[in-house]
């Protein structure tokens, strides 16, 4: 048992580190824990064996996981249905043409231009068609575009996007089977009952000191992730859905809502990043830093060629489409959870891997800063946030994931 709390710690330490160098280096959390969890396993693999940080222990692969299905619940339960219904075209058209050309381009990119196999090229178009709802939310949150209509229309246009991802990822790679009709009736059941059941429960039976809301919420993730791997399919699935559904509802208490991300931020998130890090292969990245530039190259390309042209379409002036289209070019969550299942499910190999979560781990950054720093659209910011705060959410990425 000693063996077990002492690689805690170093999991924790590691953690610790990622969040001294995000604030150091103003780089967004998630990021930082990625990045310190390849060079850790580079570090130690090197050192004194690759087990030894222990990444595929049970206990490991169990909080890392939690930590992708919470994360992703309140990736979707910040959906706002009021914004959503009054620009739910534009929100639509700009989020869907967001996943659409991407995830057509390159996987087009990984098949015909590097001769990749067909699952790993469709692999590579779900990963690299996402927009990073954790960065874009953070850069809302720090500017405080996230409590104007473009702000929020930006925001559910991702969600669109994500979502696109997230049914592609089960469409093209989950076998359909009658586990996979059970799943689909159950979740059906589920997602129709929830908003009636949901206010109710908590109204009769909220604000104790047992946190029943977190119990009874992670009782819904946790017991739909179980019926999506029992279907074959992947366990972030149901949780996104399960936030869209109950962000009218549990989505406006602020309260419990931060509760969540203390829970998820503070011990389950940093598990999952640093894990997904520890895969990535610096040795293959050095061996072909070709295939990285040219998925950074497509993804970036072709977020622009679908996405730019629709702003004009509606009404955006130059600055704040470009600063759109950069946005909606960024990734991380979804890229780094599409890879590792990927991996997990032996569609790509570990060099595979490494390409994609690089090309992940460089649009949530380079896009950011390119945005911040030159097409902000500072006429839009509300007049409540400060000059040194506008020049300090503009020097570089989101702290927070």
């Amino acid at each position: 048992m000693a063996q077990v709390w002492f690689l805690a710690a170093i999991w924790v330490g590691l953690a610790l580190i990622a969040v001294l160098l995000a604030i150091k280096l103003r780089i967004s959390t998630a990021l930082s824990e990625i990045v310190v969890g390849t060079v850790a396993q580079l570090i130690i693999g090197a050192s004194v064996g690759t087990a030894f940080l222990g990444a595929q222990q049970s206990w490991v692969t169990f909080l890392a996981g939690a930590g992708a299905i919470v994360l992703t619940f309140l990736a979707g339960i910040e959906l706002d249905p009021i914004v959503f219904r009054k620009h739910w075209k534009e929100a639509i058209v700009i989020g869907f043409i967001s996943f659409l050309t991407p995830f057509l381009g390159c996987t087009a990119v990984a098949y015909f231009v590097l001769g990749w196999p067909p699952r790993a090229s469709w692999l590579v178009g779900v990963a690299l068609s996402t927009t990073s709802v954790a960065v874009v939310y953070a850069v809302m949150l720090e500017l405080g575009l996230n409590t104007t209509m473009f702000g929020k229309t930006i925001l559910a246009a991702c969600f669109v996007t994500d979502l696109g991802t997230v049914i592609a990822l089960g469409l093209i790679f989950a076998p359909f089977t009658i586990r996979t009709a059970v799943f689909v009736g159950v979740s059906v059941l589920v997602f129709a009952i929830l908003p009636w059941l949901t206010p109710r429960f908590f109204k009769r039976y909220s604000n104790r000191v047992s946190e029943l809301e977190a119990k009874y919420l992670l009782l819904l993730l946790f017991g739909m992730g179980g019926l999506a791997a029992w279907a074959d399919s992947e366990a972030v699935l149901p949780a996104y859905l399960i936030g869209m559904v109950l962000a009218g509802t549990v989505g406006k208490d602020h309260i419990l809502i931060r509760r969540l991300r203390t829970l998820t931020f503070g011990l389950l998130t940093p598990f999952y990043f640093i894990r997904a890090g520890s895969f990535v292969s610096l040795p293959a990245l050095v061996r072909a830093p070709f295939v990285f530039l040219v998925f950074l190259i497509a993804k970036t390309l072709t977020k622009f060629m679908g996405v730019y042209p629709l702003t004009k379409v509606f009404n955006y002036e130059r600055k704040e489409g470009i600063y759109t289209t950069l946005l909606m070019s960024t990734g991380l969550t979804f890229g780094t959870i599409s890879a590792l299942f990927g991996l997990s499910h032996g569609i790509i190999t570990q060099d595979q891997y490494s390409y994609i979560v690089a090309t992940v781990i460089a649009s949530a950054v380079i896009p950011t800063v390119i945005a911040n720093a030159f097409f902000l659209p500072r006429h839009l910011l509300p007049k409540t946030i400060t000059e040194p705060d506008r020049e300090a959410a503009t020097t570089g990425a989101p702290e927070s994931a």
